[in-house]
């Protein structure tokens, strides 16, 4: 199904596709999924795509982007090579490596993977039919198909993503790596579904890698549901790379169960128009998330960071640093709403917005927002947007430096406040030398994606004379 449908995307083409391929589309669902999912074509009819009319959206406009003709990718590619399509070559970093094809699960061995431990992961159609009472005690409970028009879509179209179960009381032995590539000869319109499910106790790093391998234009729509167990801890990545002419709609859903630790990590580095939708809700008391983000935004590229933490029980604490650097007619748009309920006493919540502007044309709009409903809380928020400080610039010219390497040194150590969160050292070596890239202008999208390309190992250095300093 495949190409069958190649025009610019409405909401009249999504439903009237949705009524032709029904069957096609539920073909592995439980019935209540496939409730579920007319429930949510219906809601998408009446919501329709949003447009900067809706505050939500106002400042990330969406008509380029479905100015464009996209084909409708109904059904996986055939005959991958997958030790060619994907692979991963940051050095010493041993994961545990899951890869999707322009939003379909893809595996050189079984669709499911079972371990001696307990933990399941491979594709979430797969799991659906082998595991159905698992995957309906969660799928779809988190989400929010009410409000948002792309998650109701998501998950009226979705047929496979990547399904990861951590049972109770199991540390995963090595990080989950999530490759989700895009690559083809037409412009394509994806949407998946992904399911991670953690148990009480269970511990999992998760490395997820958005990716294109082509200047294909695409359009990503991606909603992936996270529950954490009583006592559960997540380290969570979030590593974007694709083309100047790709759409990323993510929008990631945690659920956090009490004494649940959550470690959250966005890092932006390309993309023609990125939005990342984050909600997170504490569902017991002594929660703990941190959200960290980093982007590096070009030429015309657009970043959206919407961030909404609902704190409904006492006792839990979350925290977002999220920093920007903006060149060129780049722009970027913070949304941060902290909501604490009137139960949720005792909470300590904290939101900073930071950004660089490096040009007069580059713009960015940010609203770090408190919604309070009880006098027992510790919470605070703060934005900021200005230029490189010219004292530091200064200090650093008089000391032999050239102004282009001393631009370069100042934006890296204002990035590298985010980057030193990162635990995994392998993944933080790499993230900096690719930070480092990005703000020489080196990182672009080749044959091979930055991220997964067979170049030998070698560091980016600053060409600086510290001893001069």
């Amino acid at each position: 199904m495949q190409g069958a449908l190649k025009q610019n995307i409405t909401k009249e083409l999504m439903t009237g596709l949705y009524a032709d391929h029904r069957a096609a589309i539920a073909a592995n669902d439980y019935p209540a999924l496939t409730a579920r999912r007319e429930n949510a074509i219906h809601r998408f009819e009446e919501l329709g795509f949003p447009t900067t009319k809706l505050e939500a959206w106002k400042n990330t406009d969406l008509r380029e982007s479905f100015a464009k003709e996209y084909a409708v990718v109904l059904k996986p590619k055939q005959d991958v090579d997958v030790q060619k399509v994907f692979r991963c070559n940051i050095p010493h970093l041993d994961t545990a490596i899951m890869g999707q094809l322009n939003g379909w699960y893809v595996s050189k061995d079984v669709p499911l993977m079972e371990l001696g431990n307990g933990i399941i992961m491979g594709s979430l159609a797969e799991a659906m039919k082998k595991y159905p009472a698992l995957i309906g005690v969660h799928l779809g409970r988190y989400a929010d198909t009410n409000g948002d028009a792309f998650t109701a879509l998501n998950t009226a179209f979705s047929q496979d993503g990547v399904f990861i179960y951590v049972p109770d009381n199991v540390k995963s032995p090595k990080p989950v790596q999530i490759i989700n590539v895009i690559h083809n000869d037409e412009n394509l319109f994806l949407q998946s579904r992904n399911l991670i499910v953690l148990g009480k106790n269970s511990r999992l790093s998760l490395v997820h890698c958005d990716d294109s391998y082509n200047h294909q234009p695409s359009f990503s729509n991606v909603v992936t549901e996270i529950h954490l167990g009583e006592h559960a801890s997540l380290d969570h990545y979030k590593l974007q790379s694709l083309n100047n002419e790709s759409t990323l709609i993510s929008s990631v859903y945690f659920r956090m169960e009490a004494s649940a630790k959550l470690e959250s990590h966005y890092i932006s580095l390309n993309g023609g128009l990125l939005r990342n939708n984050i909600r997170i809700r504490f569902n017991g008391p002594h929660g703990d998330a941190k959200i960290y983000g980093i982007y590096l935004m070009d030429r015309k590229q657009h970043i959206d960071n919407q961030v909404f933490v609902d704190h409904a029980y006492p006792d839990c604490t979350s925290g977002e640093l999220f920093k920007g650097i903006l060149d060129e007619h780049s722009s970027g748009v913070f949304n941060g709403h902290v909501l604490v309920e009137r139960n949720a006493v005792r909470t300590n919540a904290y939101q900073s917005n930071k950004n660089i502007l490096l040009t007069e044309t580059a713009k960015v709009n940010s609203k770090p927002f408190l919604e309070i409903y009880n006098d027992d809380v510790k919470c605070s928020h703060g934005s900021t947007t200005g230029q490189l400080d010219q004292d530091a610039m200064y200090y650093l010219r008089q000391r032999g430096i050239g102004e282009d390497s001393a631009r370069m040194l100042l934006m890296y150590a204002y990035a590298d406040e985010v980057i030193s969160k990162i635990a995994i050292d392998p993944l933080r070596y790499r993230i900096e030398d690719m930070v480092k890239k990005r703000l020489q202008g080196e990182l672009q999208i080749c044959e091979a994606c930055v991220l997964h390309c067979n170049t030998p190992e070698q560091p980016v250095e600053f060409v600086i004379d510290m001893t001069k300093i």
